[in-house]
């Protein structure tokens, strides 16, 4: 790349895709650095089935931010890539275009299934990671790493046969939220929870000894046919009869005897205070039974995987409501209950104290749905595999404490502890097809009859492994250990004396897709390849980059495994960003259509000014408001600084020659020369603390009040060799310190501003001015700055044309404000249009006054304007500022507004106020310029 004029626009879309493709073929992304300070961030891995939001954007910006700003300051800086196979998300995909075309995954084998998958990802798969590309993000992609890997493959194995083996993982029968959509078992973060308009419905559970009825209440009726037990308090005089007497109810429809039991979950100040328990369906009810002395194996289970009605074990349910769908069944349940009399109505009163039956009473009920199935979830009770999340978390707890792991924010330490302290045992298998398959293989008992059931199973990380153990617990030669194929009859054993064989198959369920990311910190780098290179040098990363919605979901399971099989922290740092909410503050949905494309945002203003709009816009954990006009406004940022650059060519201005900085004798450039050693200062202070929003702002300001409006504005006229060495050599430090934040537009001007062919911007030097500031330089431009600015602002107040010249006096001034004047007489003609500055009082009549530091200029204006027209203009726009001013506050202190009214018009009265207080005060003071 030679040095060429810069084209007269900026037209990102000319230089994005040009500049992307030269690093990532030059293989900048993962400079060989081997004796560099390693530096290591690992991307939360998207979905393969996932294509940019606006919240990726937020989130790989801030990554790539961290990790350009790393890499300029010569670091062995890894950015670790790669996608999640999202096991539901994935199969659910699949699944959909097979319907499309009218097939079905049960039309195939589990294998065939699988390799559909994979040529699904092959060719579709890859969506995301082109987007990032477009983002600029600068990972290394000649690492790129997916959870199905073969490598990956051999470390999830091996971690849950290990946490097997110590214990930690276990199968166990629990009530799991199933989706009866999808058909597995979610985890309870995968749960959102809905307000939905249902009812409440009252019954009468007779006593079985003729002598009355008890009264239940419940949401699901239609559970009653799985019921097991009636719960009341211990304390509920109500009802220490039928508990001291060990009094039952024979449940309507099925018939089936059930105690009364004594428990505290019951509430004596809730409807009758007598709960019907379902512990096959209900959490709460699950715990209640297990305290009532049901074992889980022993309590009944009423729903298949479609959430339709089956049998109970003890075969009560009347034939009719086999098959069922569960909420038709409710339906059932409700009108048999009415038809035999055992349905308590609901009574309201009209307004003329009419009264009207109900079968239910409405209530508002809090309804779990799958976040990916869409339907309803139904607790249901199943055979699953559970890690002990108990033991796992202590670990992490501890590294939290110490500070071994630093979150950014804290304020998220106190949620992180109250989740991880009574957190569940984590539910890791999945009734899927696509994932990671369980290493589990059962087998009969020892003492079987052939044919049924199955009481054993092995774990090992291989089939060898696996027949060892079988081998041994059955005693009989390896070689007679076989494993079922696919549709072959298992769980048999052939008992023939001289040569017995026993037929073992593998578990059918996979592991939930955040068991395999919790390994993402180690598992990309080499692991279980305890010497392999990149994890010896990259583990533990440096920092994580996360939104706070995955704190539970990733973040902490990644620490838990990190620290149990590393024995280190995964990372040093946990930066939680918050969410991109609409401008409006509303959370996106597509249901709403408010959802924002970035891809579009890239199209109409490139990638860097997204880029930088997500960065300044992000304070440390608050949401982002989504902002176009903020965007476009960071678009121009870019053009002003592409016009500052092409103006420096035009100028002979081009690309230093060192990182130092040029000697300076002016005061204008060693007043530059300072500001960039303190905006340095600034930014790397920001960067240390992670806030991506005063690092953005304090280079942005930079660029644009400092260099662009004033130095250039300052010397221009006067290009000698010393101001063109300093302004090139400050462009230079523009570009490097800019660049993590906006990549394309800063490596395009690096190219052009001089011939630095092998020494892209990508992987200079950052800035080291060894400079310092300059006192009496800094004091001197910012007196200038401020006359100027301070003049060019009373201008329009007091209606004087931009352009009029004018002449100031100043009386008795300080030497050292003498002296500035004096030096700087060129500057003060040009561009504070002052004809002069006397040293002597100003002539009596009219006048302003302006002030620059320690001294205030009065400037005549009689013969200017027309000072009683100006002053009556002034006084009439100060009194409808005012009584403007004075309306909103009347408003806002009255708390019936500030209570009742929409927050955003409450949010633009404050807004309004605040502007019109401030035009108040600057007309007031214009007044009083002209005395």
């Amino acid at each position: 790349m030679t040095d060429t004029a810069l084209d007269k626009t900026f037209d990102p879309a000319q230089i994005e895709a040009k500049w992307y493709a030269h690093w990532e073929d030059n293989g900048l992304f993962h400079p060989e650095r081997p004796d560099a300070q390693p530096f290591t961030i690992v991307n939360p891995p998207p979905n393969v089935t996932g294509s940019l939001h606006i919240g990726h954007a937020l989130d790989n910006t801030l990554q790539d931010v961290v990790i350009r700003y790393e890499r300029l300051r010569g670091k062995d800086a890894l950015w670790v890539v790669g996608t999640d196979h999202a096991g539901i998300a994935t199969q659910m995909v699949v699944e959909r275009q097979m319907e499309l075309r009218q097939d079905k995954r049960t039309n195939y084998t589990r294998e065939e299934f699988v390799d559909k998958v994979w040529e699904w990802k092959h060719e579709s798969g890859g969506t995301i990671t082109g987007q990032l590309r477009r983002l600029g993000c600068s990972m290394d992609w000649s690492r790129e790493q997916f959870t199905m890997d073969p490598h990956f493959t051999k470390a999830v194995v091996k971690v849950f046969v290990d946490l097997y083996n110590e214990g930690l993982i276990y199968r166990d029968k629990r009530l799991v939220n199933w989706d009866p959509r999808l058909k597995t078992a979610i985890s309870d973060l995968e749960v959102e929870t809905r307000e939905i308009q249902g009812s409440f419905w009252h019954f009468k559970y007779p006593l079985s000894d003729g002598s009355g009825h008890i009264v239940v209440a419940t949401t699901r009726p239609e559970t009653m046919l799985a019921d097991m037990a009636v719960a009341v308090n211990p304390d509920d005089d109500r009802y220490k009869a039928l508990l001291e007497r060990k009094a039952t109810v024979t449940l309507p429809i099925t018939g089936r005897e059930i105690p009364i039991v004594a428990d505290e979950h019951a509430d004596p100040e809730l409807g009758s205070g007598a709960v019907k328990i379902t512990p096959g369906h209900d959490f709460n009810d699950f715990e209640v039974g297990k305290r009532a002395g049901f074992k889980p194996a022993e309590m009944l289970n009423m729903l298949d995987a479609d959430a339709h009605v089956c049998q109970t074990a003890d075969g009560l349910i009347p034939e009719q409501f086999l098959g069922v769908e569960r909420f038709a069944a409710r339906e059932m349940v409700v009108a048999e209950m009415k038809d035999l009399g055992l349905l308590i109505p609901h009574v309201t009163k009209d307004k003329e104290g009419n009264a009207h039956e109900h079968d239910a009473e409405p209530r508002t009920i809090q309804t779990p749905y799958g976040d990916r199935g869409g339907v309803v979830i139904e607790p249901w009770l199943t055979d699953q595999w559970y890690v002990d999340a108990e033991k796992l978390a202590q670990a992490p707890i501890e590294a939290v404490k110490s500070g071994a792991i630093e979150i950014v924010p804290k304020t998220w330490e106190k949620t992180f502890f109250n989740w991880m302290e009574n957190i569940q045992p984590w539910c890791v298998s999945r009734q899927l097809w696509w994932g990671h398959r369980i290493p589990a293989w059962y087998g009969p008992d020892k003492d079987f009859e052939a044919g049924v059931g199955n009481a054993k199973f092995f774990v090992g990380v291989n089939e060898a492994e696996v027949q060892a153990q079988a081998a041994a617990f059955y005693d009989i030669p390896v070689e007679n250990i076989r494993f079922a194929q696919e549709g072959e009859s298992a769980g048999l054993r052939w008992l023939d004396e001289a040569d017995p064989t026993v037929v073992l198959w593998q578990d059918s369920d996979v592991l939930d897709t955040w068991f395999s990311s919790a390994l993402w910190p180690f598992a990309t780098l080499g692991w279980p390849d305890e010497n392999a290179p990149l994890l010896k040098k990259h583990y533990p990363n440096d920092l994580l980059v996360s939104g706070f919605d995955i704190l539970f979901f990733w973040d902490a399971r990644m620490a838990m495994q990190g620290l149990h099989f590393m024995k280190e922290v995964p990372w040093k740092r946990l930066y939680l960003h918050g969410l991109v909410r609409a401008a409006d503050g509303q959370k996106m949905s597509k249901s709403k259509g408010n959802v924002v494309d970035p891809l579009g945002l890239i199209d109409q203003y490139g990638a860097d000014a997204l880029r930088f709009f997500m960065a300044a816009m992000e304070s440390q954990g608050r949401d982002v408001k989504m902002d176009e006009k903020r965007v476009e406004g960071y678009r121009n940022f870019a053009t002003k600084l592409w016009n500052a650059a092409r103006f420096c060519q035009s100028n002979g201005i081009g690309a230093s020659t060192s990182v130092a900085a040029p000697a300076a004798t002016s005061a204008v450039n060693k007043w530059i020369i300072g500001e960039v050693v303190e905006t340095l200062a600034e930014l790397d202070k920001a960067m240390a603390d992670l806030r991506f929003d005063a690092a953005a702002n304090t280079v942005y300001h930079f660029v644009w009040d400092q260099f662009c409006d004033w130095y250039i504005e300052l010397v221009k006229g006067n290009f000698d060799d010393e101001t063109k060495a300093v302004a090139g050599w400050v462009l230079d430090q523009i570009l490097v310190m800019l660049h993590p934040f906006m990549p394309f537009v800063t490596e395009e001007l690096w190219s052009k501003m001089g011939d630095r062919e092998g020494y892209p911007l990508i992987t200079a030097k950052w800035p080291e001015p060894g400079a310092s500031v300059d006192a009496d330089a800094k004091r001197e431009v910012e007196w200038l700055i401020a006359l100027i600015g301070n003049l060019r602002g009373a201008k329009p107040e007091l209606g004087i044309a931009p352009g009029a010249r004018l002449t100031a006096y100043l009386e008795a001034p300080s030497e050292s404000t003498k002296a500035i004047i004096e030096r700087n007489g060129t500057a003060v003609d040009r561009l504070a249009r002052l004809d002069a500055i006397h040293f002597e009082a100003a002539p009596a009549g009219p006048a302003m006054q302006v002030g620059a530091g320690d001294a205030m200029l009065t400037i005549p204006l009689e013969g200017v304007i027309d000072i009683a027209a100006e002053k009556a203009r002034l006084e009439k726009a100060l009194a409808a500022s005012q009584k403007e001013a004075r309306s909103l506050e009347g408003r806002l202190s009255n708390p019936k507004f500030v209570e009742k009214a929409k927050p955003e018009a409450v949010e633009k009265a404050r807004a309004d106020h605040a502007h019109h207080a401030a035009e108040a005060e600057r007309l007031a003071a214009a007044l009083e310029r002209l005395g």
